[in-house]
Order: structure tokens, then sequence, then C-alpha cells
């Protein structure tokens, strides 16, 4: 039996990629471990979105040569967005990897193992074995007909998901649910939509029964994941298998949002969907999703999530400039002044709601004024936190041969700085509008840190892997089980929060429970609280 190690770069939706990876792999008999000495087949899940991640990447494919040139019989993947952008000349570049597969692709993984493991054994390897060693959506992740995404088997690999409580990769009793893969929206500065190929949406049946079978393995909370999550759309009866069962299907353009066609029974929109899962799936005590597109996002979604209580008021909605020019180079799709109507009304209808954003510093021709713009905007919106990045040209995206990256390094990182800064006061001020208030708070691990300590290590917490839970846990087991220790969790709109429980022992038994929570500090990016009830809320 083969021992497998996974490490996974970049978003959330490599996350869910990489879980439904060893699950599959798993059921076939693969071993896994946490350390890749001990493994036989590495695989490296990766990210083409951020440079730091693709780095990271890279510098593990490195050490992998290392060791095989020093005679070490082992296999080598790269799964995910550079595989899929950099195609088969990263085998010619990288020589000691084995084979490559797409996030399109990751059901015929399987298959890709044994072809490597057959070619090692033959005494001449043919030409063709490369072939055999890749699978890459190419030119064919832009389908154009909705019927034709029926022959995407990736679909298999989530209805045949299995979901193991202790070693959940997205927090304790939490699991991701992927309602939509791909992306139709084209940003200069972006790769996704030819790594991961045109949005195609999944029956919602399939999308509740999985989040029913997650509720029954204990999950209580659920992240409904998509590149743009609100576009969802599915129009039943366009693809359908002879015995009636309905298939993934390829998203409308988006004109199709223009005029959103009221009662259509036929149609399956977001806001249904939300809906469908809250009322039929009540074993869940949260439903959340990511990542909202500002514009084209209805006020039927926006009813659906103050009518049901157990869908979360959280909203990540990236914004990336506040500058209108800027916006337009980005080819975003919407003006500031749009995206500000969009939160004014989201505070309207849900008062508690979070907001979080993402933003790029320094993109080609960015000036002081486009910048200042972008400050206005951070003041405007009362954003409890922002992940903030400066503009790195990406291979494979339309910005890197439409524009010169000429705002220079030092300049990205003084704005870069100065935004964090200001963030920094703004998220302070909306954490501590919660002070006196009492929350409910998903117990998700154990920080090892005295509340004394808890802002210091704050920046930390907000980076937090959604699976490091199990390495706290057993970090926290060294000490004393008798002594005081802090937990940390989320509310519901997704803001850190930290308090003390009596014992080791006691925080153990918190983890995955909802607890609620007296809020008697804050931070900028944190709550700090006292239990007020030992007993997890329902």
């Amino acid at each position: 039996m083969k021992t497998v190690y996974l490490e996974t770069f970049g978003c959330q939706m490599n996350e869910l990629d990489s879980e439904l990876v060893r699950g599959h792999l798993e059921s076939l008999g693969y071993g896994f471990t946490p350390r890749p000495d001990d493994a036989d087949v590495l695989l490296f899940n990766t990210c083409s979105v951020r440079e730091h991640a693709e780095s990271k990447a890279y510098s593990r494919v490195g050490i992998v040569g290392k060791r095989k040139k020093a005679g070490e019989n082992l296999i080598l993947g790269v799964l995910g967005c550079m595989a899929e952008r950099d195609g088969i000349d990263m085998l010619r570049r990288y020589p000691q990897i084995d084979l490559l597969c797409g996030p399109g692709e990751l059901d015929k993984l399987p298959m890709l193992i044994d072809n490597v493991v057959r070619t090692a054994a033959q005494a001449s390897p043919s030409a063709d074995d490369v072939q055999d060693r890749v699978a890459l959506a190419g030119n064919t992740s832009r389908r154009s007909a909705a019927l034709s995404a029926t022959a995407d088997d990736l679909e298999t690999l989530d209805l045949a998901r299995a979901f193991d409580p202790d070693r959940a990769t997205s927090g304790v009793r939490s699991a991701y649910v992927r309602i939509t893969r791909g992306c139709n929206k084209f940003c200069t500065y972006c790769v996704v939509p030819y790594t991961r190929g045109a949005e195609v949406h999944r029956p919602p049946d399939s999308i509740v029964e999985e989040c029913q079978r997650l509720a029954a393995s204990g999950v209580i909370e659920v992240t409904l994941l998509g590149q743009t999550v609100n576009h969802y759309r599915y129009t039943h009866g366009v693809a359908v298998t002879l015995d009636g069962r309905e298939q993934p299907q390829i998203g409308p353009g988006l004109s199709a949002f223009r005029n959103e066609p009221v009662g259509d029974a036929n149609l399956t929109t977001f806001a249904k969907l939300l809906a469908r899962i809250h009322d039929e799936v009540p074993e869940l005590a949260r439903i959340r999703f990511l990542t909202s597109y500002p514009k084209d996002f209805g006020g039927d979604v926006l009813e659906v999530m103050a009518s049901r209580p157990r869908i979360c008021r959280y909203l990540h909605v990236p914004v990336q400039s506040g500058s209108n020019r800027i916006l337009k180079l980005m080819n975003r799709g919407y003006t500031v002044e749009e995206y500000l109507e969009f939160t004014d009304r989201v505070l309207e209808v849900l008062p508690d709601a979070s907001i979080a954003g993402d933003i790029i510093v320094g993109f080609p021709t960015e000036t002081d004024e486009d910048f200042e713009l972008t400050k206005q905007l951070l003041r405007r919106v009362p954003f409890k936190n922002n992940f903030i990045f400066k503009y790195s040209p990406r291979p494979g995206t339309t910005a890197i041969d439409r524009f010169e990256d000429d705002v220079p390094l030092e300049v990205k990182k003084l704005r870069n700085n100065e935004l964090l800064t200001l963030q920094a006061e703004i998220g302070a001020a909306v954490h501590a509008d919660w002070v006196g208030r009492e929350v409910d708070v998903l117990v998700e691990r154990i920080t090892n840190r005295s509340p004394a300590n808890a802002e210091t290590a704050s920046a930390a917490d907000s980076r937090i892997s959604l699976g490091s839970g199990l390495t706290s846990r057993s970090t926290a087991s060294v000490r004393d089980p008798e002594l005081a220790v802090q937990v940390s969790g989320r509310t519901s709109g997704d803001l850190i929060t930290v308090f003390e429980v009596p014992s080791r022992v006691e925080a153990e038994q918190l983890l995955g429970t909802i607890i609620r929570v007296r809020i008697e500090g804050s931070g900028p990016l944190l709550l700090r609280g006292r239990m007020i009830d030992s007993a997890p809320a329902p």
C-alpha cells in the first residue's frame, strides 16, 4: 500500500479539493501521513493566485527533487492551478515531477498514480508515457454548452466524500461544500477562469443531499463555496441523464442577472438554495458562504438571510480598489458607487452583519490619487477585516501582457503597510461595538495563550489554518490539565473570539460546540469574552 503526503497551498477551494482527493484515495486503500519523510507519494495541491503560495510550492518541489536524486523511490505529483496553467512544460522544467493533475480532473488522480507506478516498472518507457501522467482540462475548460458539463466526472468526488470530524480540514465539525466550480469574471489580474474553467453549477438536490450526509456525520457548520457564490443558478430540466438524475450545468452569462425572473419554479437561484439548505437540514447550526460578488447580489438573498437565523450574517465581498479607473483596468465589472450601494443595502437589512474584503495595492498605473480613493473606501465601509495584498504579475493573466508593472516595490510596500494600519483602526472600532453583548461562539481550538497575551497574538490567530485545531490540541496536552487555558472560536459573523476555560479537559470537551460568551474586551482582530454558559448551545 502506498503512503501519501498531501500538502495544500492557497484558498478554501484547494482545501476542499484536498479533502475530496484524500477521501477518494483512502477509499482505494492508500494511507496518509502528516510527515513528508514517511511518504512514498507526495502530492502538492497548488494555487496560482498569490506569488507566496506558488513560491512555497516550488520550494517543496525542489526539496523532493533532492531526495529523488539521493536515491529515494518517490512519486511526486503537482495538482491544482499551477499544473493547469503551466501544463506539461512543467515536467520539462522540473523532471522530478512524475504527474500533473488540474483542478478539473482530480477524479483521474488514482489512474495517474497507477500509470506512474507501471511506467517505472518498464525497462524502456515510451514517449507516450508522459500523456499517461498528465490530466489537464486544457482548452476544454471553457465549455460552451450547458449539457456538456454532464461529461465532467469531478462531481463524483463531491458525491462520494466521507467526512471525518477528527480530521476536518476546515475546522472542528465544520465542512466546505462546493456549489459551483470555475469562474466567468475574467478579472485581468486573475488566472482562475483559465485554470478552473467556466462556471459549473451543481444540482441543488445533490448539494442538499451532501449537506444532509455531512450533518449526519456530526458536522454543525457548512461553508458553501464558489468563486462567485451568489451567481449560483440552476435551470431544471436542462442537464438530465437517461435515468432522470440532474447533472452539473454551465452557468449563464452575466446578462441573465439583469432581468431576474420572478417566481420561476424551473429555476433555483442562490437565495432559493440557501433557503432549502436551512429548511431541509435543521441539524446544521450554521450555514456560511463565500466568496460573494458585489454586483448582482439580489435583495432576495438578503431577505433569506434575514428570515433564517442559522444563516450566518457574514459576507466576504472583495472590492480590490477604491478607484473606478483601477477597477475598470481590473475588469471588475462594477464601480465604487455600486459597491457602496451594495454594502449600504446589506447593513440596512442586516444591521449586525460582518463584512470582509480583499484589496490589491500597487496595481499597474495606480497613482497616489487612486490610493487615496482606496483609503476613502475603507473609511466608508465598516470592514471587520481586509485581506490586503501587493500586486504581483501572475503568469497566464491578462494583466501581465497588457500592463507594465510600473509601481515600484517600495511604493507597494508603503501603501500596503498604510492600509494595514488604517484597517487595524477600522477593525478595532468594529470589534469594540460588540463589547457588552452576548454572542454564540463555535469553539475551534485551544490557543495555549493566557488572555493577557491574546491581543499580541491576534494577528497570528486571524490567519489560523483551518486545519490547525488538531495541532493545537496535541500541543496543549503537555500542559497541566488543571490550569485554565484559552480557547478560540468564531461568532456567526466570523468574529474571532477568545475566552478562558477552567481546565484543558473542559476545553477539549468544548471543541466543536457552540458556547454563549459575554464580550468584555476587543482589539483590531478579535473579541475577548467570558463564558457565561458551561453547557453547549443547541
